[in-house]
């Protein structure tokens, strides 16, 4: 991406090469092309956009807020401001800006969300299994206690999980909980996966 500078100032932002005018000279768009260097692109008032992500955040848990663009000291930055983090919370009534909804419309929050695909995981996991409780209640064949142990560790770590979602106290702390360290680890843990 580039940005036209005119006059100290950003004109236009082209984000594909192609010809275009400047001053009073069309240019191919071999002024985009390693042809050109960036010294002689920038003595036409051409500038590659150099990006400042200090402020952008993970956007499962942040909304983050529309890139701004400026010149200065010879370069153009692409910024982000400060993120907005998500509410954890349900909300209905009024969305984030306190525009008044239906009172019957539920907005989930992060907490919801995030119980929900636990949630999903676990019912997927146990559906691996599912067909020894069918078989038992089919044909009355004992189901081994190796997956009936697994069945309910799913169940027990599925409730941890959901509570650490629960109490998490703001969003910084939510996302925490899903951030894995360098052995892959999360605090909030993984699911127990059946071995075969």
């Amino acid at each position: 991406m580039w940005g036209l500078v005119e006059s100290g100032s950003i004109t236009k932002l082209i984000n594909n090469p192609k010809a275009m005018v400047i001053g009073d000279v069309r240019h191919s768009r071999n002024i985009f092309s390693s042809r050109w260097t960036n010294e002689e692109r920038e003595a036409i008032g051409l500038y590659e956009v150099v990006f400042d992500d200090t402020n952008k955040k993970d956007e499962a848990y942040y909304t983050n807020t529309n890139q701004s663009f400026a010149f200065a000291g010879g370069v153009v930055t692409a910024s982000y401001g400060s993120p907005t983090a998500k509410a954890l919370d349900d909300r209905n009534g009024t969305d984030a800006d306190g525009v008044e909804l239906d009172p019957v419309i539920v907005i989930p929050g992060l907490k919801t969300i995030k119980i929900k695909i636990i949630k999903q995981q676990a019912a997927q996991e146990l559906a691996k299994t599912d067909w020894y409780i069918v078989r038992k209640a089919d044909a009355n064949t004992a189901v081994p206690s190796a997956i009936t142990n697994h069945r309910a560790a799913v169940r027990t770590k599925c409730a941890e999980m959901e509570t650490a979602v629960t109490n998490a106290s703001n969003t910084a702390a939510m996302e925490t909980l899903y951030t894995r360290d360098a052995d892959g680890v999360r605090p909030l843990g993984d699911l127990p996966r059946l071995e075969v």
